[in-house]
């Protein structure tokens, strides 16, 4: 009698016990279910890969510098900054919100870390974390403004898009622009140092052998609560294909000069954000509120307290996006956080897989999506394109991907998976 009642003593996992359920089995079993899923509109990241296998390859039979080592680094380099601005786009959109003012809020922090540090001789660390908490402010600002007021996101945005870029004039003053000094850490941070071989290949190493123990660990909760565990030939080709992509990518980014530290940043940053979206309460809730809101708030869910916490975070990797771009740049002036800025951040997490209608995708939506807008700018520049062809292109896969992402979302209602 005990042995019916403990689950890990059974010979057939609880899920596949299931009647009612499709299971397959084997490694056939395991492409049926890739198939399946891809024909209910299940696509992940799968057409944002393929459209920037052909944007590299459209670019290098036009161009062959485009795929050379000092160009890849090149666009990893200028991607990270934006990237982190990206983020918090992530976060907001996965309520089903907007967040317009990124990118102005970014220019604001930035300058006032620049206005702190040059010309009130305050240290570096001093500015850095007043410029972060001013975004944090902000975000704060906006969700009391949405929580408590009713004030929808698209326009107390709008007017933080306005009002943070008069702060920005206002802070900078008549100087117009503020040139960081040449021996700020910020600037070297994120433009000259980068990782050694050495360390390189050992932080490839760490990450293959995180994912593996991870995977374990999964196999071995998922047995003892009587589940069907990972199929271990699956884990294993998933990590051979790792560590030979970011090998590959290791051995010829160091041609040049490697792995930025700006860059190992943003990739830290996406993939902390990635755990805590799939780990945590707090990130299993975000997608609850934003894939039913009444339905999260029924079931016991402080709906309030993750827009407090989405829009705080937002405006804080903005906040943190701008200084970072500020070091790159080496300066902040009046353009810091314009036009372009703001809708590359929001252009990136669209394209890269984030729902509009919100509940769906992931921090790797940031990661690749500016990847592909970094691809795009920098492929156009090396054939001398004119920047208005630039937008043109930019706005199309902008447009492209949208309607991938409505596609999508009617065959997997069609079929019953959304």
């Amino acid at each position: 009698m005990s042995s019916t009642l403990d689950p890990t003593s059974s010979p057939v996992a609880a899920d596949v016990a299931d009647e009612r359920l499709i299971q397959g089995r084997g490694l056939g079993g395991l492409v049926a279910a890739g198939w399946s899923r891809l024909r209910g509109g299940e696509l992940g990241a799968l057409p944002v890969v393929f459209g920037l296998a052909i944007i590299s390859l459209v670019f290098y039979s036009q161009e062959a510098t485009f795929l050379s080592s000092r160009n890849l680094v090149s666009i990893t380099q200028f991607a990270a900054p934006v990237g982190v601005i990206s983020l918090g786009i992530v976060l907001v959109l996965l309520l089903g919100e907007i967040d317009l003012s990124v990118g102005s809020v970014s220019g604001f922090a930035a300058a006032s870390m620049a206005v702190l540090v040059v010309d009130k001789s305050q240290s570096l660390w001093v500015g850095m974390l007043v410029g972060v908490l001013i975004g944090t402010a902000i975000g704060s600002f906006y969700a009391f403004l949405y929580t408590r007021i009713g004030v929808p996101s698209f326009v107390f945005s709008l007017a933080g898009l306005l009002a943070f870029q008069g702060a920005l004039l206002y802070v900078l003053g008549d100087q117009g622009t503020i040139v960081l000094p040449i021996d700020s850490g910020l600037r070297e941070f994120a433009r000259e140092r980068f990782l050694t071989d050495v360390q390189a290949y050992v932080l490839l190493a760490v990450v293959v052998a995180v994912y593996v123990g991870s995977q374990l660990l999964v196999a071995r909760r998922r047995r003892a609560a009587g589940l069907t565990p990972p199929h271990l030939l699956l884990v294993a080709v998933k990590a051979a294909l790792l560590l030979a992509g970011l090998g590959f990518l290791t051995y010829y980014l160091g041609i040049d000069r490697g792995w930025g530290y700006l860059f190992v940043l943003f990739a830290a940053l996406v993939v902390a954000m990635d755990l805590v979206l799939r780990k945590t309460r707090w990130g299993r809730h975000v997608y609850a509120v934003g894939g039913n809101e009444e339905a999260a708030r029924r079931s016991g869910i402080k709906v309030g307290r993750i827009y407090f916490s989405v829009f705080a975070a937002a405006s804080t990797f903005a906040a943190l996006g701008g200084i970072l771009l500020a070091g790159q740049l080496t300066s902040v002036s009046q353009s810091s956080g314009t036009t372009d800025t703001n809708l590359t951040a929001i252009a990136a997490a669209v394209i890269g897989g984030t729902s509009l209608f919100g509940g769906r995708g992931t921090a790797y939506s940031a990661l690749l999506g500016i990847m592909v807008l970094q691809a795009i700018q920098n492929g156009l520049n090396l054939m001398n394109v004119d920047s208005s062809v630039r937008f043109m292109v930019t706005g199309a896969v902008l447009l492209l991907a949208v309607a991938i992402d409505s596609v999508s979302r009617r065959v997997r209602s069609s079929s019953g998976r959304g």
